[in-house]
């Protein structure tokens, strides 16, 4: 089921890691071109071009882009009570975690009457995109959100693809799960728009007058977009950045599971397909040192697929070259590959995982011993769902508050603090030929030298 990949007795040096290492192909610059044209419509022809579009790739488009505050309301009151349960102990964790995220604003005194002091300062409005194409996600309504709320964003925006499944009240608009998800976190400006479309009313902003008669909506343009999708979605957030900051640009899902002798073949297969079953592209990693666990894992993965509701998409992403098992020396080996190979979701099931957790560089997000899932992170751990992929944890982290924050530094010197760091700060200005510079700190005490006698080491 898993291709093998024997590393044993190869230098793993990280040159050669990223060579050999899988990787799903996801052409994202080729993608751009398909959805440049999208972009530019909406920019140009506004909400007329997003049902364009959305009739287009979705099938449907409701009378409104902006779901109603009623239908948001009827998909609360028909949540199931087990479901309704599920969700609020969800965001109750998220919002425990992400508390401890917001930095403290901090003062600085870097000498007598000179501070520099940083404010933590909200962007003033975000467009959270929730995916919805193979699967709806109500979870990712919550790991988009509550940070953001967290962070005091001034105005958020949900917006998520139209369903053409649905029926009734909510007919043409996005998954109930995912607008009794809205509701329940209190948030009402919610469009029913996917794909690059929705990235680009974000970035640019639309008025929609729906197709019957009454005030026109508009969307009002965000600063900053995020959330996980396609990579229609994806390919748009990189050719708009600029236009509007975007999170991260999101590639298939990952999974990779370091494991020795003591790990279980069952409960390895279960994780590895829990993340294939994403995506016919996501990738799913094994590295093992212990051939006997990996031919258990093999047998185990053709049992367990056999029997799963989604069986022909996990063949898929399990046979796809993006997914190996990968055989190493020992452990040491092991945390080479891992680092090197930089997963959204690391699952460590050794002997002593703390020991070897804390030996990680580069994840996503690292899920300790046998009893933390993968999938417990994914709606339930308090952790955040939406990570780097395609390798980009060896320099980015996933979604948190500070996603929505500015650090703004506040320079208040006086006259007398000015005066003792004038003379550095022309000779410097002078070494870079940027005369103007030096001269814009002179001219504030009549063109004589700025610094004072006796105060050239005073701090």
């Amino acid at each position: 089921m898993l291709t093998r990949l024997d590393l044993r007795g190869k230098p793993l040096d990280d040159r050669f890691l990223r060579e050999v290492l899988p990787r799903a192909q996801f052409d994202i610059a080729s993608t751009v071109h398909d959805v440049e044209p999208i972009c530019s419509a909406v920019r140009q022809r506004g909400a007329a071009a997003v049902r364009e579009f959305s009739f287009a790739y979705d099938g449907v488009c409701p009378a409104h882009l902006r779901v109603p505050g009623d239908v948001i309301d009827a998909a609360v009151a028909a949540l199931d009570a087990a479901l309704r349960e599920a969700l609020e102990e969800a965001i109750r964790r998220v919002r425990l975690v992400h508390a401890d995220q917001r930095r403290p604003n901090t003062m600085t005194r870097v000498t007598s009457n000179g501070l520099v002091t940083e404010q933590w300062v909200p962007v003033e409005r975000v467009g959270l995109y929730v995916p919805g194409g193979v699967a709806v996600y109500p979870s990712s309504v919550i790991m988009n959100v509550v940070p953001a709320q967290i962070a005091q964003v001034g105005s958020i925006a949900v917006t998520s693809p139209p369903q053409r499944s649905n029926a009734g009240v909510f007919a043409g608009y996005p998954d109930p799960a995912v607008l009794a998800t809205c509701g329940l976190l209190g948030i009402d400006e919610v469009y029913a728009v996917g794909g690059a479309q929705a990235i680009a009313m974000f970035a640019y902003g639309v008025i929609d007058d729906g197709v019957q008669s009454g005030d026109p909506v508009e969307c009002q343009p965000v600063a900053l977009v995020s959330g996980p999708g396609n990579r229609y979605v994806t390919a748009a957030k990189r050719l708009l950045m600029g236009v509007v900051g975007i999170d991260a640009e999101a590639g298939p899902t990952e999974i990779l599971i370091l494991a020795d002798r003591t790990a279980n073949p069952e409960i390895v297969a279960a994780d590895l397909i829990s993340q294939a079953e994403h995506d016919a592209l996501a990738a799913a990693v094994l590295v093992t040192d212990d051939i006997q666990l990996a031919s258990a894992v093999r047998e185990s993965l053709t049992r367990q697929v056999r029997d799963s509701k989604h069986r022909e998409r996990i063949e898929q992403a399990l046979r796809g070259a993006q997914s190996r098992l990968v055989l190493v020396d020992d452990l040491a080996a092991g945390l080479k590959v891992v680092n090197a190979y930089a997963p959204e979701h690391l699952e460590i099931q050794t002997a002593d995982p703390h020991r070897v957790a804390g030996r990680i560089r580069n994840a996503g997000a690292v899920f300790v011993g046998a009893y933390s899932p993968v999938s417990l992170g994914d709606y339930a751990a308090g952790s955040n769902h939406v990570l780097p992929t395609a390798g980009t944890a060896r320099h980015s982290g996933g979604l948190s508050v500070q996603t929505f924050l500015r650090g703004i530094h506040f320079v208040d010197y006086s006259e007398s603090a000015l005066r003792r760091i004038g003379g550095k700060v022309n000779t410097l200005a002078e070494a870079e030929d940027l005369p103007a510079h030096g001269q814009a700190i002179m001219a504030r005490f009549d063109g004589k030298h700025p610094l004072l006698p006796g105060d050239a080491n005073r701090s």
